[in-house]
């Protein structure tokens, strides 16, 4: 009895760290990502475009996933595939919506998963399949087992590359600096974008917060182009 007692506790002590790599996970499911010109990493369009927008975003933010499903096609069509804006998109997790204990969050984990995929050039493929099998805040949508299940939807990903980069961690202080930076220009919830273009020689920026309808994205581009006098 003693000794079954003792192995009873070592169990219950045991299985909350190996509950989650062995737990079913969520079925994942797969989409078209759509076309993504001059993609490179997380950015698209011509590098030399007049205008930058920098997205500053969270894979578990329903207004974000919002702006992916509805205006981001538009901007697509009119603005980055017409040459005038380079799109790049970075990445702000949970720590805007209060990560206060500072641990690794689902949303910080689904970022790395991004880049991850992105030094195969498969960023916008995985970015569209995480934003498509989001189950809700932090509810176990972006599990490392998930993650790697998403993945592997990617066609001519290589899994294996993919998994020893998420495995190790190697973008943390990538996804850290997006925050950071977003922080520095003014960025206080996701979505939020920063606008960058030049005139005359000094630069210039504008901002939208929140994920506005294209016609906003619209008013905002077609006044920075009209200041530099790009038609």
């Amino acid at each position: 009895i003693t000794i079954g007692l003792i192995a009873v506790g070592a169990a219950l002590l045991v299985f909350p760290y190996i509950w989650p790599s062995i737990r079913p996970i969520a079925s994942v499911v797969s989409v078209d990502p759509g076309s993504h010109p001059n993609a490179d990493d997380n950015s698209m369009g011509d590098p030399n475009a007049p205008v930058l927008v920098e997205e500053f975003s969270d894979f578990q933010c329903p207004f974000c996933e919002r702006f992916h499903e509805e205006t981001e096609p538009l901007l697509r069509q009119y603005y980055v595939d017409t040459g005038k804006v380079r799109f790049v998109y970075r990445s702000m997790g949970n720590w805007v919506s209060g990560n206060i204990g500072g641990g690794k969050t689902e949303s910080q984990d689904a970022a790395l998963g991004a880049y991850c995929a992105g030094e195969q050039n498969k960023f916008w493929e995985m970015h569209a399949h995480l934003f498509a099998n989001v189950l809700g805040e932090d509810a176990g949508s972006f599990t490392d087992q998930r993650i790697k299940a998403i993945a592997e939807l990617i066609d001519g990903l290589d899994t294996d590359q993919f998994d020893s980069c998420y495995d190790s961690g190697k973008y943390e202080d990538r996804v850290q600096q997006d925050f950071t930076d977003g922080q520095t220009a003014g960025v206080n919830g996701t979505p939020g974008f920063i606008i960058t273009y030049t005139v005359n020689g000094e630069t210039r920026t504008r901002s939208i917060d929140g994920g506005q309808p294209f016609n906003v994205f619209q008013q905002e581009l077609e006044g920075a182009l009209n200041e530099m006098g790009v038609q």
